[in-house]
C-alpha cells in the first residue's frame, strides 16, 4: 500500500526510484521490545545491505502499530510524527532513538509522570539526537490545550492527532493486530522473527528480490 504524500519522505527507510519495485512494510510499536530488536537489525544491517545490493528493487516502509497495552506507545508515536512534521528526513534518526531509549518510557519508569511531562521528555530526546533543533517546536505540536471549563472540553487531541488516526486506520484496514508485523508486497508473513540475523533476512528476501519485479 502506498504512503500518503505527507509521510512519503520520513516513513520510507529505503526508497526505490523503480516504479515496479517491491515493498517491504514494517508495522512496529516504539514501546515494544520485539519491535526494537527487529528495528535495530533492519536499520543497522538489513537496510544497508538492501541499499547496496538491491536498492532499485525494493522500498522499505515504516508503519505505526500502536498497541494499547503499552499506554505510552501513543505518546511516542505522536512524538515521531511531530518530528516528521518539523524535519521529515530525521524521522528515521528519531525512530532509532525511541527504540534505543524505549525503556525510559516503559510503565514502571513513567508511572508518576503526567502526560505533559512525558511529552517533554520525548521532545528533549528529539533535540538530544539532533532530530530537531528546538524542543519547544515539538511541544507545540504535542501539547494539549486545557479547556477553560470542564463543560467546554472537546477531547480534540493535539496537532498530530489526525496524523496518528490515519496510520491507525491504515493498520486496522489491513488487519494488523500486533507488532512487529512484516508484509512483503502486501502479503503478511508471520514467519518473520524479530530475532532474525542478517543472514536469515538475506535468505528470506533474496529469492523474492531475485524474481522479476511485479507489474
Amino acid at each position: 500500500m502506498t504512503l500518503a504524500p505527507a509521510y512519503a519522505i520520513g516513513h520510507k527507510l529505503l526508497a526505490s526510484s523503480n516504479a515496479t519495485s517491491h515493498t517491504l512494510e514494517l508495522f512496529l510499536d516504539y514501546a515494544c521490545p520485539f519491535s526494537a530488536k527487529l528495528w535495530h537489525t533492519l536499520d543497522t544491517q538489513v537496510v544497508p545491505w538492501l541499499r547496496t545490493q538491491h536498492g532499485d528493487r525494493v522500498t522499505v516502509v515504516f508503519r505505526h502499530q500502536v498497541q494499547p497495552w503499552h499506554p505510552n506507545s501513543t505518546l511516542m508515536h505522536e512524538a515521531s510524527l511531530a518530528v516528521e512534521r518539523l524535519h521529515p528526513q530525521a524521522f528515521g534518526l528519531y525512530s532509532s532513538a525511541l527504540f534505543t531509549r524505549q525503556r525510559e518510557f516503559f510503565d514502571e519508569n513513567t508511572v508518576n509522570m503526567s502526560r505533559t511531562e512525558i511529552y517533554r521528555a520525548l521532545a528533549v530526546l528529539a533535540t538530544s539526537v539532533n532530530a530537531v533543533n528546538d524542543s519547544v517546536a515539538v511541544l507545540q505540536l504535542l501539547d494539549i490545550q486545557q479547556a477553560p471549563a470542564a463543560a467546554e472540553a472537546k477531547n480534540a487531541g493535539n496537532a498530530v492527532t489526525n496524523d496518528l488516526k490515519y496510520h491507525i486506520k491504515l493498520a486496522r484496514a489491513q488487519g494488523i493486530h500486533v507488532s512487529p508485523t512484516v508484509l512483503f508486497d502486501g502479503i503478511r508473513d508471520d514467519a518473520v522473527s524479530s530475532s532474525w540475523s542478517l543472514e536469515q533476512w538475506q535468505a528470506w528476501l533474496g529469492p523474492k528480490l531475485d524474481d522479476q519485479p511485479r507489474l
